[in-house]
């Protein structure tokens, strides 16, 4: 007897299979909205656009099991149980993929699609890890899958009618795949696997070839318009600029008739005493494209424009106003290397950076999500810690803040109180029965919003006690719209305030016509240069153009919107969006109803793509003539390159710092400089990087550069023990107790960790001691006093 054939699984286990495969997929579709329903995202679970999902994850069950049906057979008939045991593990993979990108949807309401591969590696560990981390609930998840899975393919069996042949089965699964073509469905009811596939697949075959007798098609013709002249009453003296960038900060929850009001009571009561655009478009719809946008009316790139390989020659606000004598700098609570920021800032010659790394003892941290991660500082501790740093009363300013608190997980500080408010809001104002409910299931998300809020509030109080706060114009937007709160349509994600606060204000105006990010900072340089002798180069290059007064609505603007890493999808043209192959009509309220006529949007979409593509990959935005600041890249040889390759093969930038750490202690310093220097070109903000710098430079004998590195280290973070210690040692071999006793107050004075290096601190006062330092150091510190 042939037991190979006794033991061979069969169609009719393959078709099983398969069967169980979409039952699992109507499942995890069940789940999504169900989710969504307790959400207040959907109205209903089982309406049409639920059969309209079923419909194509049938479809897409149908393309896997064609996909399959050869390999499976193949391999069964080489040897028996191995094609089966290869579907089924392939079919539990894509449950589980499905099942993620679900759960993604859900949070973000958006599928993942192309700009997956606009993050690294490290960007996408930091954001699950901060925004809820990966719980016990995920490997629970995952077992509760392969338990449906399997348990379907075991029921399946008291149902299935035998099918003898393979021919008349896979007639079958590609007719209702066909069928599924003909079905149109929305984000929503696609399956996330097939969205994702096809979403890459188009992205990287898409043609950005550009055709044009213009070699720098950015810049501007004509001079930009002063159009704020008429509302201020500037000094003689230059105006500091604040910005503050508000994460999620959407129109919808801001201003007169906003959708989900009241949850913002100051900036509220601020867009009265402010010129307020109440139609301002963020132009991309994350994070990583707020600074380009605000700051340099940059274009994009493929990802973003902080996420090209190379930096192109630019102009900026920041280059601009920092050649003009303004001490620039940038305030953040979070790690300034996620999203390239450090990069960008490092590349404009930022007089000041402050992130997670440099907020000392005295401030208290985001509290822990249920994995134990934390973004970093919350808002009012980040603009606390700013408003303890010294500022010149003499030159002028241009300060930009990034914040957090309103981002996942949404925890507050002071949680129960804010959420106490949230309850109360809802008791006294009459919000409709789904606006209700929104709040209701997101109250975390509108209690941070509360306290986002008064941290405004205590900013902006703050300032009045700060150098020239009379002479100040205060610019606060959001750098796109809440994601996890339900969008009314397609452009909500990018539609945010525009504030502009300022005590030079003549006079306070609501804008209703639309504008975007990419107008700002043409804008207010047209208001500074028509007022004071500013070195301006002789031509600009901007995306944007001078922001749009008109207190009626209308929209005149030409506006590309990149809606994630990768995907850039929608464009308003006049008062048409046109919005990944559909095409709408704006009205006053910033609502859309479908209009005709999206083919000359579409070509001007396509035409832009191809513009954007050409002047970030071939250096085109501006030529070096025009540039303040040429970018500064290390320059390596060929064979510094090759080396660097052989020991750096895509890993995160933590990990090559231990290779350069073993290098420095196998005494093979040269090279070990070398790759700290490819680290801190792509990570200027890695300090564990610069430290290492510094104890090679002394380990080497050049005492006075180490002490260069670990200073600027200090200064970069003052709360990081790491960098106290290897200047301990310095101070320690090159006989400098004095130095070393001047360290020791600023350690205790700003490290939380001073009591990790006692030891040291000790050796520090031994030595002073010895040399009469000591003594003389504290006769010096009475006289002072």
């Amino acid at each position: 007897m042939n037991t190979s054939t006794i033991d061979r699984y069969t169609l009719k286990h393959y078709t099983r299979l398969i069967i169980s495969f979409f039952g699992s997929l109507l499942v995890l579709t069940v789940y999504q909205y169900a989710t969504l329903y307790f959400k207040g995202v959907v109205d209903v679970i089982f309406g049409t656009s639920f059969f309209i999902a079923l419909v194509h994850q049938m479809g897409y069950s149908s393309l896997v099991g064609v996909l399959l049906a050869f390999p499976f057979n193949f391999w069964e008939n080489l040897r028996p149980r191995y094609g089966f045991n290869l579907v089924f593990v392939v079919l539990l993979l894509l449950l589980m993929i499905e099942a993620m990108l679900i759960s993604y949807f859900c949070t973000a309401l958006v599928p993942l699609g192309s700009d997956l591969l606009g993050y690294s590696f490290e960007d996408i560990q930091t954001t699950i890890a901060n925004s809820g981390g990966i719980s016990w609930v995920l490997p629970l998840g995952f077992i509760g899958i392969v338990g449906m899975f399997f348990g379907l393919y075991k029921v399946s069996s008291k149902h299935y009618h035998h099918i003898n042949k393979m021919y008349p089965f896979t007639i079958i699964l590609i007719s209702m795949f066909i069928a599924t073509l003909f079905i149109e469905g929305k984000p929503i009811d696609h399956n996330k696997t097939q969205y994702l596939a096809l979403n890459l697949y188009d992205s990287s075959t898409e043609d950005t070839s550009y055709n044009s007798d213009v070699e720098y098609p950015l810049i501007k013709s004509k001079p930009i318009p002063n159009v704020l002249g008429e509302y201020f009453q500037l000094k003689d003296s230059k105006p500091n600029i604040v910005f503050i960038m508000v994460e999620g900060l959407g129109r919808d929850f801001v201003g007169e008739g906003a959708e989900y009001g009241g949850f913002t009571p100051f900036l509220d009561s601020l867009t009265t005493k402010s010129l307020y655009w109440e139609n301002c478009l963020s132009n991309t719809g994350r994070t990583f494209g707020v600074l380009p946008s605000l700051l340099g009316s940059l274009p994009f790139g493929k990802s973003g424009f902080m996420e090209l390989e190379k930096y192109p020659n630019k102009l900026t606000l920041f280059s601009i106003l920092k050649n003009n004598g303004y001490h620039t700098s940038f305030y953040q609570g979070t790690n300034s290397s996620f999203d390239n920021v450090d990069r960008f800032l490092s590349s404009e010659n930022v007089d000041f950076v402050l992130d997670k790394s440099g907020f000392g003892k005295n401030y208290q941290m985001q509290a822990e999500d249920a994995a134990g991660a934390s973004w970093g500082y919350p808002d009012k501790e980040l603009f606390k810690k700013s408003m303890s740093l010294p500022r010149e009363a003499e030159q002028p300013r241009m300060e930009v803040y990034m914040t957090i608190s309103t981002h996942e997980p949404f925890i507050p500080p002071k949680k129960d109180f804010y959420e106490a408010k949230v309850a109360q809001l809802l008791s006294k104002r009459d919000y409709d029965r789904k606006t209700k409910k929104v709040i209701e299931k997101n109250d975390n998300v509108f209690a941070t919003l509360l306290y986002a809020d008064d941290a405004l509030k205590y900013v902006l109080e703050a300032y009045r006690q700060q150098p020239n706060y009379d002479n100040t114009i205060f610019i606060i937007t959001g750098d796109h719209r809440l994601i996890p709160i339900p969008q009314r349509n397609n452009l909500s994600r990018f539609h945010v305030p525009l504030i502009m606060f300022s005590p030079l204000l003549k006079q306070t105006k609501k804008i209703s016509a639309v504008n975007s990010h990419f107008d700002v900072t043409p804008t207010l340089l047209a208001l500074l240069e028509a007022n004071y002798e500013l070195k301006m180069p002789k031509k600009v290059a901007w995306m944007g153009d001078a922001l749009d007064m008109s207190e009626e609505f209308r929209s005149k603007k030409h506006i590309p919107l990149m809606r994630n890493k990768n995907e850039l999808k929608e464009f308003v043209d006049g008062e048409k969006l046109y919005s990944d192959g559909s095409v709408y009509e704006l009205d006053e309220n910033m609502d859309l109803s479908s209009a005709f006529g999206g083919s000359k949007s579409e070509a001007k979409l396509k035409a832009f793509k191809s513009m954007n593509a050409y002047v970030t990959n071939k250096d085109k935005i501006i030529p070096d003539s025009l540039a303040i600041f040429s970018v500064k890249k290390e320059k390596f040889t060929d064979s510094e390159i090759i080396w660097i390759n052989s020991v750096y093969n895509g890993q995160n930038f933590d990990k090559v710092y231990m290779i350069a750490r073993e290098l420095a202690f196998e005494r093979e310093y040269e090279k070990s400089l070398l790759l700290s220097r490819y680290i801190l070109s792509e990570a200027p903000s890695h300090i564990d990087t610069k430290i290492l710098t510094g104890r090679v430079n002394v380990w080497m004998g050049n005492y006075d550069k180490s002490i260069e590195i670990l200073k600027d280290c200090i200064k970069m973070n003052p709360n990081y023990i790491d960098s106290y210690s290897a200047l301990f040692d310095v101070y320690f071999w090159s006989e400098r107790p004095k130095e070393a006793m001047e360290l020791i107050d600023q350690v205790e004075r700003n490290s939380s960790s001073a009591h990790e290096i006692k030891d040291k601190i000790e050796r520090a006062r031994r030595q002073a001691q010895k040399k009469g330092i000591a003594a003389s150091l504290k006769k010096k510190n009475r006289s002072d006093t």
